[in-house]
């Protein structure tokens, strides 16, 4: 009797030991992708531009965010085929990793200067990470329950946040202190030991869809199975929407603070060392949040609180409100909204994935607020010479609280209920 009111109660020891285990198993399966990751994104480019290669070539290695873009394509794939008898994600995660690990292993060997050699591994890794990705998202989809879903995506964003740092910050300074071999081979064996946390790893079986569609039309992962389900188109407009904006204020943001002055050191400060903070902070208070609010009701505050920033940067830039700490604070906090909001868009995501293609519906919408964002990156600058700064960051205010209105319209905010309790056909078996 006291272990049955004991699980009533959600304090059975054994669960929580799960919960855990769970818990650390995330962290360490987006850990490994996050170092390879940033080691790419971040410590390569002034590497390279140091060892004397050109900014047009190393502007050319942006191309390699488009398995990361685009891999929605091949996440039915991995969603339907077992690759290894070890398990069905585990059997793509340990393979995937194993192969960037090499990759920066083989880049210790080759010239910095060698930039089409350079591409074709970082592009073979970037394949390798997009396919580990799809299977640990699909992972984590079915295995984190309801109400565990915004700390597992807490758990993701502090292990981004920990890639940042490692796979970033660290290697940049063991590049400048041992150099280009050594620090890539230190680098590929630190990107092995988060593959620790694969035998931890419980899989459960994937689930039947059930919908009003005829079932044998959808039996297989595909994306067509994706947008027969009304749940789950309704959360791809809100990924096409409510990130839009937030695109065209972070690309310009560092121009326009040194453009008003404001010291590169300052700015490396706000844009790095407040991001990796953030990640770890921001999606701790995100779980707060959401277990206050609700997941609607959290992504609608996050919103307007975007709004009120984005705001902030119009009036200054139109020299309404001058006093720089402003821009500097909105700029801070930004960051923090953004890390919380993935946190609560992933909680989202995860609420309408289906437990028969957990990788391919999560991918797809973690592709689609992806695409809008890189697309408002790249017009930022275009609209900036033809309107101003404060044309710019006017119409991110405008698109931000649009967004706002679409999300209330979408999702019931004062419902404070996540689509999941609506999607009763997607619920884990107990």
């Amino acid at each position: 009797m006291r272990l049955s009111r004991a699980k009533l109660k959600g304090t059975d020891p054994a669960g929580n030991a799960e919960r855990y285990r769970l818990f650390a198993t995330l962290g360490g399966l987006y850990l490994a992708q996050g170092i390879p990751t940033y080691l790419i994104a971040a410590a390569l480019p002034p590497v390279l531009r140091e060892a004397g290669v050109s900014r047009s070539a190393i502007g050319f290695f942006s191309l390699l965010m488009l398995p990361l873009v685009l891999k929605f394509l091949w996440a039915p794939f991995i969603d339907r085929f077992r690759f290894l008898k070890i398990g069905h994600r585990r059997g793509w995660i340990v393979p995937m990793q194993l192969v960037t690990a090499s990759g920066i292993a083989v880049l210790a060997f080759i010239e910095p200067t060698n930039v089409t050699g350079l591409f074709v591994v970082c592009l073979t890794m970037a394949l390798a990470m997009s396919a580990q990705d799809i299977a640990t998202d699909g992972y984590a989809t079915n295995s984190l329950s309801e109400k565990d879903r915004g700390i597992g995506n807490a758990f993701q964003g502090g292990a981004v946040a920990l890639g940042v740092v490692i796979g970033g910050t660290l290697s940049l300074i063991l590049f400048e202190t041992y150099g280009w071999t050594p620090t890539l081979l230190f680098v590929a064996a630190l990107s092995l030991l988060p593959l620790l946390v694969t035998p931890m790893m419980r899989e459960r079986a994937a689930e039947p869809q059930s919908s009003g569609v005829e079932e044998n039309t959808i039996s297989k992962p595909s994306l067509r199975a994706f947008f027969m389900r009304p749940e789950a188109v309704q959360i791809f407009f809100i990924a096409l929407v409510f990130r839009a904006s937030e695109g065209l204020v972070k690309a310009m943001e560092g121009p326009y603070l040194v453009d008003v002055g404001l010291s590169l050191s300052w700015i490396g400060y706000l844009s790095g060392g407040s991001a990796a903070t953030a990640g770890i902070i921001g999606s701790v208070i995100a779980v707060g949040l959401i277990k206050w609010q609700g997941a609607n009701r959290s992504l609608i505050i996050l919103g307007l609180l975007r709004t009120i920033c984005f705001t902030a940067f119009a009036l200054h830039a139109l020299g309404i409100y001058e006093p720089l700490w402003t821009v500097m604070s909105a700029a801070a906090f930004q960051t923090f909204i953004r890390y919380m909001e993935i946190v609560i868009l992933y909680s989202l995501f995860m609420s309408v994935a289906s437990r028969s293609q957990p990788g391919t519906d999560f991918t797809l919408l973690a592709c689609a607020q992806l695409i809008v964002y890189l697309i408002g990156s790249m017009t930022s600058g275009m609209i900036a010479d033809h309107f101003g700064y404060d044309g710019l960051f006017a119409l991110a205010a405008v698109l931000s609280g649009l967004a706002v209105l679409a999300t209330i319209k979408l999702l019931p905010g004062s419902s404070g209920k996540s689509l999941r309790q609506s999607a009763p056909q997607n619920e884990a078996a107990s």
